[in-house]
């Protein structure tokens, strides 16, 4: 029995990045043997172990063969009798196929020659190339995101003719449209939210991924500018969402969020941009009762941080006008939420007021306060 240091932690430690969870692989042991020294089993598809003191995950080397359409159709074989070297073989790129035997993980890697490296990760590490490991990359078409995803992380990285054609000749036989919503998104938002989002894009688009992915979907460069520069400030996933959808019609969107199954927040701040981007953007034109409408129809009484985020979508797009506007919607937005709501329902009723006539005096006397915050 015989463990290894493998996948991403051992990828990111040669490139002296670093490293927060730790994969491991173990070769030459039986589930049986692995509870017997205290491992917890926590796989379901394929026997993983937690390991008795750390709870760092442990795998059984394995191999895969496709048995079934889509990346769910894999027989797993793991066995005493698989080789680091046949594990290897099954991953994605070969980056991520390099294995270094436990009792030196904690130690640096002078020597290099102590690294299981069949398929030259290392080199393609040094040149700064995405390459699948064998033609066994085709039977899984998640690995088309990933490998665009890996892309946007490691921007300055090229993917290696020969990958970028196997990808093509998968997207054009139909393995793209086996993805379930899920794992598209997924996969799709980690790249998102990466350095670079604008690489996950070229990659998807130069295999023709895309509009299979994504239909109607405008990922050019000026969209893909506006994801970077999110990117840049550092916004959080619905403002990067949001910009990959901005101009495209409400329901357009609705329907893109479907198609994605997209979480609330995603989908509530895309709808949001995509209804009121322009009115946020001419919004310095607008007088006091309209700016009140504005806040209003985008719920920023009740969701003011939801607020923020359309304003950052905004800045993120370059929408003219937007850093006026934004300060002067801010100022609003504070002299809308400061109305002293509860006295002035109390005074309305007081006078015989009832429902729609304490709506209408909390409404005159936020338009009050808006009118006074923008002199």
């Amino acid at each position: 029995m015989r463990t290894y240091l493998v996948g991403g932690a051992l990828r990111d430690r040669l490139l002296g990045l670093p490293v927060a969870d730790r994969d491991w692989l173990v070769v030459g042991a039986t589930p049986e043997q692995m509870v017997a020294r205290g491992y917890l089993p926590v796989g379901r598809d394929f026997p993983v172990f937690l390991h008795p003191k750390t709870r760092e995950e442990h795998a059984l080397a394995r191999t895969e063969r496709k048995s079934a359409p889509g990346y769910r159709g894999f027989t797993i074989h793991a066995s005493p009798e698989v080789t680091i070297e046949e594990d290897l073989a099954r991953r994605d790129l070969t980056i991520n196929a390099i294995a270094l035997p436990a009792e030196l993980a904690d130690a640096r890697v002078t020597d290099t020659g102590a690294l299981i490296d069949p398929f030259h990760g290392q080199r393609d590490l040094r040149d700064k190339v995405l390459r699948h490991v064998t033609d066994a990359f085709r039977e899984d078409p998640v690995r088309i995101l990933r490998v665009a995803r890996f892309a946007a992380r490691f921007h300055e990285f090229s993917v290696a003719p020969e990958t970028m054609a196997l990808m093509r000749g998968m997207v054009e036989a139909g393995e793209v449209d086996a993805l379930v919503p899920e794992r598209v998104w997924q996969e799709l938002a980690r790249g998102l939210m990466e350095a670079m989002p604008s690489r996950m894009f070229d990659v998807l688009n130069e295999c023709g991924a895309t509009q299979r992915l994504l239909p109607g979907v405008d990922t050019g460069a000026g969209r893909l500018q506006s994801i970077d520069r999110a990117a840049q400030l550092q916004a959080p996933l619905p403002v990067r969402f949001g910009c990959l959808t901005w101009e495209l019609s409400a329901p357009s969107v609705r329907g893109v969020c479907e198609r994605l199954r997209a979480p609330t927040d995603e989908r509530d701040l895309a709808l949001l941009f995509a209804r009121e981007g322009r009115a946020m953007e001419t919004s310095t034109s607008l007088g006091a009762a309209d700016i009140v409408a504005l806040l209003e129809r985008c719920d920023a009484l009740r969701k003011p941080a939801r607020f923020e985020q359309l304003l950052l979508a905004c800045e993120c797009c370059g929408l003219t006008g937007t850093g006026p506007a934004g300060q002067r919607l801010r100022a609003a937005l504070s002299a809308t939420l400061a109305v002293a709501t509860d006295a002035i329902a109390h005074q309305a009723q007081l006078a015989g007021n009832s429902g729609p006539g304490i709506g209408a005096a909390i409404r005159r006397a936020r338009i009050a306060a808006v009118t006074r915050a923008l002199g």
